[in-house]
């Protein structure tokens, strides 16, 4: 099979066992230094793409994307839900409440935010129903003071289903025998695991009726509707627009971006500027062929002058010398691509049986909002490295090839 002069004594060079064994273990090390690098990378960025996507599917699934809330408790509040569905990104509506508090049971006591919601319209708006393990929306009744909790706070608690927790709100009840906490009795119906912190810990549901008598309003007052968009990100400009156009009452509008948005944005930047700092590590390995090549050139100035006697041109010594470097890039690459994608795909069941293995968790709730290692490996991803990491493995082979075409035989072969 025909092969061009360059590409068969480029192959040669790269495959054939030198004389100078230094040389040959540089070229071994800035192969798998640049292996190392496009592994280290695929992996990385598949980890900061699993955070971003968990943090768009799960928490920002559980948290409003844009809440209506009013000064007042809200009366008609299903009439604003259907004035809220005629614009074309709402998807759903559902009505909620919000209360703080603290729920004790047998002397612990643990902080906690109670959404009141409607069992039959919280799915539209939330992924909740994915999470449960014990019980589940469906247990909450009107009158019945049903409580769903996470999974941390009923630990912290220490109750299971069926047990009654107190909730003590932070207002008081003024009695003839002076000033008391207001508090309720409730009944756990259901336990959820989230697998982050801030809702595993100090969320809990509980039904709108029940919560409207603990406030003591009127029946069917709400605090305010919740609302799902077609595109999370379109929340801040449409939830203002929806809560300007609502009739009936003083309408303002918050969104998934003030309290959650800050976070999201610091895993985008992260992510940017993680992959540009491993990209300089791909550098460096792609560069250290530089070196290897340009110890290769003085190690064969005797062949490369052979061959220009022979009448090889200094294109086609330019271009050997070439081959063999981006023959060195593009086994590493391929290497660490490979293994980089292995890697990704493997890297959260790794790390579970890691933490299982060393009885350590690396990723606490208490700490991360999520408590395991999330991987999502993007096909750009993959190619954007690989082309990189081929790219500059390329260009480290212009200079040292160009010495190479500029070897003047006569000097070469005076000392031979």
């Amino acid at each position: 099979m025909f092969r061009p002069l360059s590409v068969f004594i480029g192959l040669r060079y790269t495959g054939a066992k030198r004389r100078n064994h230094f040389v040959s273990f540089i070229s071994l090390t800035s192969m798998i230094g640049l292996a190392l690098g496009v592994l280290v990378m695929i992996v990385v960025l598949s980890v900061m793409n699993g955070f971003d996507h968990e943090m768009r599917t799960r928490v920002l699934g559980m948290v409003p994307h844009a809440t209506i809330e009013s000064p007042v408790p809200i009366d008609d509040w299903r009439s604003l839900a259907a004035q809220a569905r005629t614009h074309p990104q709402v998807v759903a509506v559902a009505p909620f409440t919000q209360v703080q508090g603290l729920l004790t049971h047998d002397g612990q006591v643990q902080k906690v935010l109670i959404n009141a919601v409607d069992p039959a319209l919280e799915p539209h708006v939330s992924i909740i129903g994915d999470f449960f393990r014990q019980g589940g929306l469906a247990a909450l009744q009107p009158g019945g003071f049903g409580i769903l909790i996470g999974d941390k706070a009923a630990a912290k608690l220490g109750v299971g289903i069926g047990d009654r927790v107190t909730f003590i709100a932070p207002e008081v009840a003024v009695t003839p025998a002076g000033m008391f906490p207001r508090m309720k009795r409730f009944t756990v119906q259901g336990i959820f695991h989230v697998g982050a912190g801030e809702l595993d810990g100090y969320v809990a549901m509980a039904h709108l009726d029940d919560i409207g008598r603990l406030q003591r309003w009127k029946s069917g007052q709400v605090q305010g509707l919740r609302l799902r968009f077609a595109d999370l990100f379109q929340a801040p400009r449409t939830a203002w627009a929806i809560a300007e156009r609502l009739k009936g009452g003083d309408f303002y509008a918050r969104d998934w971006t003030r309290s959650h948005g800050n976070l999201y944005q610091a895993i985008r930047m992260e992510k940017n500027m993680i992959g540009l700092l491993l990209l300089l590590i791909v550098a460096v390995a792609a560069f250290n062929i530089i070196s290897t090549l340009v110890m290769v050139v003085t190690d064969k100035k005797g062949d490369i002058a052979i061959l220009r006697t022979l009448g090889a041109t200094p294109a086609q010594i330019m271009a050997t010398f070439m081959v063999q470097g981006t023959v060195i890039g593009v086994i590493g690459t391929l290497i660490g691509g490979a293994l980089g994608i292995l890697a990704a795909l493997n890297i959260g069941s790794w790390i579970a049986a890691l933490e299982g293995l060393l009885g350590h968790k690396f990723l606490s709730a208490d700490v991360y909002f999520i408590d395991y290692l999330p991987s999502q490996l993007m096909g750009e991803d993959v190619l954007l490295v690989c082309g990189a990491a081929l790219s500059l493995s390329f260009l480290a082979t212009l200079y040292p090839a160009w010495r190479a075409a500029r070897t003047r035989p006569a000097e070469a072969l005076r000392y031979e």
